[in-house]
């Protein structure tokens, strides 16, 4: 099972590094944007010396995973090895296959598009518990070393990439690559928080242990009791809380007003929930076996 789930992951990274290149060929680089990590000092180096984007991505993801694997060891190092070698192999086998085709000649199509294969092909690897290299890891270094926040100093050195591009490029591009780096940040986001948001439910009500008994057996969610005092009436009560999934919440409240209708209820939504049940799989104990 372990083989199967390792070689599983290792395609998804291929898959990754695939995605990444297509954006960088297909709309950066034949709309002349701007972009921040190893691409685009890929870029800025191409203008000025000649040399092939995937050349110098090659040679600056080699040098960073050796870099990495000096100061950060080797498990670090083992999940970038696929990530050093693909990306730029990936980059030059796609450029060779597509010559000079464009999909579209629309920058903001480019921009749009070009942010979104970034941010998912990121987000890809970075779930399987791999890394992209390259420009990640110095941001790594200085993190365990100097206690530099690694969000810092990747946002620093994105900037001070898009500035190396600044000679070479107009002002429309130099937003647009902004734009560009906005994008796949925030499609990284929200793809990395995918299917982790849960939904928290506090139920204030008279009928406590009804509700209780009720999640528990129909939903098969864990419930905790928080013992608390009304404001107003100051009368000792119990506050049901429980983590349940989007699809779960519409059943569970229905629930709850089937027991109380008059049951307070807040929602609010956790971004990301671990534990048994969620990210461990669950355990029944012989009180609930026989009803689930």
């Amino acid at each position: 099972m372990k083989k199967v789930k390792f070689l599983l992951d290792i395609i998804i990274i291929i898959l990754g590094n695939f995605l990444y290149a297509a954006g960088v060929v297909f709309f950066i680089l034949p709309s002349g944007l701007i972009t921040g990590g190893t691409t685009g000092i890929a870029i800025s180096v191409n203008h000025f010396t000649g040399l092939p984007v995937s050349y110098f991505v090659f040679g600056f993801n080699l040098c960073m995973f050796l870099l990495g694997f000096l100061f950060l060891g080797k498990n670090f190092a083992f999940t970038t090895l696929v990530s050093t070698f693909c990306y730029p192999f990936a980059l030059e086998l796609l450029q060779k296959l597509t010559g000079e085709f464009k999909l579209t000649n629309d920058i903001f199509l480019c921009t749009l598009f070009g942010g979104m294969c970034i941010g998912a092909s990121i987000a890809l690897v970075i779930r399987v518990g791999a890394s992209t290299g390259g420009m990640d890891i110095p941001p790594l270094i200085l993190n365990k070393y100097m206690r530099i926040p690694v969000s810092l100093s990747l946002y620093a050195a994105d900037c001070f990439i898009l500035t190396l591009q600044t000679a070479f490029s107009n002002i429309e591009k130099i937003l647009y690559g902004i734009v560009l780096v906005l994008v796949y940040s925030i499609v990284l986001d929200k793809l990395l928080m995918l299917g982790t948001n849960k939904m928290q439910l506090k139920v204030v009500s008279d009928r406590a242990e009804a509700i209780k008994e009720a999640i528990i057996s129909e939903i098969d969610r864990g419930v905790t009791l928080l013992h608390g005092r009304t404001g107003y009436l100051e009368k000792e009560t119990d506050i049901l809380l429980s983590v349940v999934s989007n699809r779960e919440l519409y059943k569970v409240e229905k629930l709850v007003h089937q027991i109380d209708e008059e049951a307070f209820v807040m929602i609010s939504r956790v971004s990301e929930v671990r534990g048994r049940g969620f990210s461990v799989g669950k355990k029944y104990l012989k009180k609930y076996t026989e009803q689930i």
